[in-house]
Parts: structure tokens; sequence; C-alpha cells
């Protein structure tokens, strides 16, 4: 099975976050905690700026597998959040009425864990709704390594399309001149985007000379060893 070579555009995309949530997170082994936490907010915050419709679910959360990540409910602060007990989130009505009511077959995912309820919500919702799903792998996390590249070789093979975070934003941005998402988006690359936004911080301040994202103290001039700093005198 293949799919189309279509680009994602804010028009033609949604996004689900399926089970972000603190019992699940334990579980990861396949990528650093804090780096899937940064992905998953990056790409929540693109969403936002890209208005693209966005449903969030979450499996026992009382019972067992605690509250959604607070850093992602912030960028989306009135969303509703839907609460399920089956693993797979096609499963729940809800969340086949909030991908239907968006209108768009393109389904971009980020959950955990990859190998279960990631795979089982991508292979309902493309046999039983006819979903084109794009499986955003480093926001994404399973038990092990092994468990996650299983995961994705299987989705890979149903049709299933892989992407990366930073791939996925800068899909929806595609051209620097639509300048009303290109600040928006430059932010959420120097804040996020590891090494890629040191770099953008680095050309903002040293190649263009603006000013620097931060108000911060005073840098003071170099004083050698031994000699009297200029404030003590």
């Amino acid at each position: 099975m293949t799919t189309k070579p279509e680009i994602l555009t804010p028009e033609n995309s949604q996004i689900i976050f399926i089970d972000h949530q603190p019992q699940m997170a334990f579980g990861v082994a396949s990528i650093d905690r804090q780096t899937l936490k940064n992905n998953t907010v990056a790409l929540a915050k693109a969403a936002k700026l890209f208005d693209i419709p966005t449903t969030i679910t979450t499996v026992e959360t009382d019972a067992f597998s605690g509250h959604t990540y607070p850093e992602l409910l912030a960028v989306f602060p009135d969303h509703p959040i839907l609460e399920r007990t089956s693993m797979n989130s096609w499963d729940d009505q809800k969340v086949r009425d909030a991908l239907a009511k968006a209108g768009r077959k393109k389904v971009i995912v980020s959950g955990l864990w990859t190998g279960i309820c990631n795979s089982m919500f991508a292979f309902s919702a493309m046999a039983e709704g006819g979903y084109d799903i794009f499986m955003v792998g480093d926001a994404s996390g399973d038990t092990s390594p092994l468990a996650q590249d299983a995961a994705m070789t299987r989705m890979e093979q149903a049709g299933v399309v892989p992407l990366t975070t930073i791939q996925t934003m800068l899909e929806w941005q595609r051209d620097w001149a639509r300048r009303d998402t290109y600040d928006g988006l430059m932010d959420i690359i120097r804040e996020h985007g590891g090494a890629y936004g040191m770099g953008v911080d680095y050309a903002y301040t040293h190649v263009h000379k603006a000013p620097e994202r931060v108000d911060h103290g005073p840098r003071l001039d170099p004083v050698p060893a031994g000699t009297r700093a200029a404030a003590a005198q």
C-alpha cells in the first residue's frame, strides 16, 4: 500500500495527540523522555500556529495513566480532552466525531506507545475511516528501540507515512515568504529546535544583528585574575 506524494498543508491535515500521560511516558525507552516531551510540545505549538484541527485523547487518567503533560495542555488551555477506556482511540465515538468534524483525511499522529495505541488507531482509522495516517516518530515513543522500530516498520508496510517533528512543521510552512506564520515558527524552532534552533538564534543575532530573545543582566568585561575589578574600586 502506498500513499499519494502529496505535501502536508495547514488546509489538508489534522493532528491527534494520544496518551501523552506520565505513566505511559515512564515506560518509554526508545527516545529520551525529555526530548519526547520537547518535540511533542513543539508540534502542538506549531499546530496551534497553523490552525491545524487538533484532537487530544487520554486513557484511564484517574485509574492509571495520570494527567496529560501540562506543557501540552497549556498550548490548548480550553481544548476538550477525550477520555476513553480502550487502548485504541478509534473505539471511542468522541474521537471519531472529532476527526470527522475536522473534515480532513490526512491525520498526523503523536502518541504513546507507538506499537500499541498509535498503531491500533492508525490501522483502524485507515481501514474503517479511510484516513491517511502520518506518524511523527520523534514525538512518539515505545518501551524499547526494538519496539519502536518494529512498530514503525509494520505501519510503514501498511501505508502509514513516517515523519519527524521538524519535517512536519516545515512542511506546513513550506515557503519562508509566508510572513503570517514565519515569526511564530521561528520562535518555536528557537525554543524547541535543538541545534537547529541554536543556529537560528546565532544567525538572527550575529548575522542579521537582531536583538537577543530575552532581556538579561549586563555582560561584564573580562578582568584578569589578581586585578581589582572596576566595580570594587
